[in-house]
């Protein structure tokens, strides 16, 4: 039954309705207060509505529930950098990539973290290794792009650009232009 609630969670959540999943959520956690997911998917709706505090405090729950789970480690890690708590985020993505050591969007999102409190070559190695496990990541290769831009390799960050717009995404197509 929880099951049931969580995957009507899961479906408002895709739809945007972030509320609307917190609901179905909240109801999941009332039949079966260990179910690790629902507070981790509870965190993410949260977290996207601009309550770091709540998402941190159901990242948590998940993480007691079920200590190994990634999963909740990288999105409590997201959370802390929202708050600029960027040791904080750090040390959460470490721990997910620890637990799963081809965790790719850990390690972007360490990058990330990195690359806003000022360690960019940091955040180049990062970006490199989540590119590595998956050549496909658009928004590394986004990112990697910035962070190059950052320690003045402008024709590395071009090609990252290039190949972030070929993967689909739209923002570097602007930049390209100014810059490359």
């Amino acid at each position: 039954m929880a099951d049931r609630y969580l995957n009507q969670g899961v479906e408002k959540y895709e739809a945007g309705n972030y509320q609307g999943a917190i609901d179905d959520y909240n109801k999941a956690i009332e039949i079966n207060p260990q179910h690790a997911g629902a507070y981790s998917n509870r965190g993410l709706a949260k977290d996207d509505l601009g309550d770091y505090q709540g998402a941190i405090v159901d990242f948590n729950k998940a993480i007691e529930i079920n200590p190994q789970y990634a999963f909740a480690y990288n999105n409590r890690g997201i959370a802390n950098d929202n708050l600029e708590d960027y040791s904080g985020a750090i040390s959460d993505f470490n721990k997910a990539i620890e637990i799963n050591p081809q965790y790719a969007d850990a390690y972007s999102n360490r990058g990330v973290t990195k690359s806003r409190s000022g360690d960019y070559q940091g955040a180049i190695v990062d970006f490199n290794k989540a590119i590595e496990i998956n050549p496909q990541y658009a928004s590394a290769y986004l990112n990697r792009g910035v962070a190059r831009e950052l320690v003045n390799d402008l024709e590395g960050a071009c090609n990252d650009w290039r190949k972030a717009a070929g993967l689909g995404l739209k923002e570097p197509a602007e930049w390209m232009k100014q810059k490359c």
